[in-house]
Parts: structure tokens; sequence; C-alpha cells
């Protein structure tokens, strides 16, 4: 993935809910950066209504009472790029498909392209300023999305924005990695950490196997996996807490036209603790 985001500059991290698309962004931004500062990485959400305006360049009122041209996030970080070319700027964008992104990114939608990254393709911003030169994204300037593919509500990703961007499916990860940290630094006892393997395996199949739902709708580890070590005492507690307020008004909203299916696999996921 890492070594994707230095060539292509472009990169989405798609998956089901929970399975960490926010904090593999992150932690590709330290890495390709060199530490974690915060300085050269940014993050923001796209939502329904975003705008270019919002995100590029746009008229803002200003304190007289008058509307004047002001720099976006990303127009900022392009800036901030060019002014310090020896050093790598990351943009994460969250839930990259909530807005309409060829709106969004206006003409940055060619510039984008790892091979358009030169002043030679610069291009007039559609907001600019008298005598202001054509704009370009600089080689040092990346971008990482998250997308979570299981919603439904969410538009789709616009073709030529999708030839910009290199995808990654993140897929929930029950392996030896989460239970050694769900054991080793969360403090959850072996045994339970086995059954909610267990578990989450068969009510993950169910939820692959459904013709109504597929491989997309699968839940993620991120939902069973402690944040600290705050739960030793109270483990079992803290997973049926879990099962009853995040995992089970999920299974609801899938199969919301199978109450009965839903509640069984609820059922399912604490039955006997």
């Amino acid at each position: 993935m890492l070594e994707k985001l230095r060539t292509k500059k472009n990169v989405i991290l798609q998956g089901p809910p929970g399975t960490g698309k926010t904090w593999l962004a992150k932690r590709l931004a330290y890495a390709l950066i060199g530490s974690k500062s915060r300085a050269t990485l940014r993050t923001m959400q796209f939502h329904p209504n975003m705008s270019y305006e919002d995100f590029v360049r746009g008229w803002r009122p200003s304190g007289d009472g008058r509307l004047t041209l002001v720099d976006g996030p990303f127009l900022e970080t392009i800036r901030a790029a060019i002014s310090a070319p020896s050093v790598d700027h990351v943009l994460v964008i969250e839930e990259i498909n909530r807005g309409n992104l060829a709106q969004i990114f206006g003409e940055m939608l060619t510039l984008l392209e790892a091979d358009k990254r030169t002043p030679d393709e610069a291009l007039h911003l559609s907001y600019h300023h008298d005598g202001e030169r054509p704009v370009h994204i600089p080689s040092n300037v990346y971008v990482i999305g998250t997308m979570n593919v299981a919603d439904r509500s969410l538009a789709i990703v616009d073709i030529a924005l999708r030839r910009r961007f290199a995808f990654f499916d993140l897929e929930p990860a029950f392996n030896s990695s989460w239970r050694r940290w769900v054991t080793e630094m969360a403090g959850l006892d072996s045994g339970l950490v086995t059954k909610i393997e267990q578990r989450m395996g068969v009510l993950n199949e169910q939820i692959a196997d459904d013709r109504g739902l597929g491989k997309q709708y699968r839940v993620g580890h991120s939902y069973v996996t402690p944040h600290a070590a705050a739960v030793r005492p109270n483990a079992q507690q803290w997973y049926r807490q879990v099962v009853e307020s995040e995992i089970g008004p999920l299974l609801d909203e899938y199969w919301f036209d199978s109450p009965e299916t839903a509640a069984a696999a609820r059922a399912a996921l604490i039955e006997g603790l």
C-alpha cells in the first residue's frame, strides 16, 4: 500500500464497517511522512453538502460584509507543499464517496493524476484572482480516502475519479494479530477471545452468504477490539454491551425485513455469556 501510494499519489481504502480504514489511513500517512507529526497531515470528511467552494476555493463573507475568495483545505495543502517541496504532505479524506466527487474536485480531478503533477499541466482555477498563475498539484501531495462499501445511500464513485486512485480492500481480520492485541494489550481472557472469534466468523459467513447482503456487509474486527485494558475486570459485560448497542442495531438494519433473523444472529453472539 505504501509503495502504491508513493507511485500513484492517491489511494482509497474501502471495506465493510469496522475494518480499520481510518486507523490504517493515518498509519499510512505517518509511514509516508516518516513521523507522527501532524504538521503535514490534514484530515477531513466529505458529506453530501460538500462543494468545490468548500474544498478548493469559493466566495465567503468577510467581516466588512463583502464576499472574498477563500482557499479551501485542498488548495491550502497544495500551497504548503509547494512552499516545502522536500516534505511530503498528506490529505486524508474520510467517507470520500459521501460527496459528489466530480463537483467537489472540479478541475483538480485532472490534476490529481500522478503524471500531471508538474507546472506544465497547471490549470486556472474556476475562481481565480486577477493575474493569478495557473495551479498545479505538486508531486509531494498525497491523498488517502476511506470508503464504506456497505452503505447503499452513498454515491457511486465517479469512473474518472476511480481511474486516478488505487483501491485496496480491507476485510474483517480476526487473526493472530487481533488475538494477540486483545489478550496481551487489552487483557481479555483467551477463552472469551476464542468464542468471539468463532461467533463473529459464523456471523460474517451468514452475512456473506445472504443474497441481499454479501461480503461487503460483514462486521469488522474494530467492533470487538477494546481501546485499553479498562475492560479487563468486566470483559464479558463489555462484549455483551458491544453486541447489544453496536452490532445488534447494525444487524437490525441489515435484516430490517426479517427481524427474526437479526434477533437470532444477535442471540447467537452472546449465548451462554
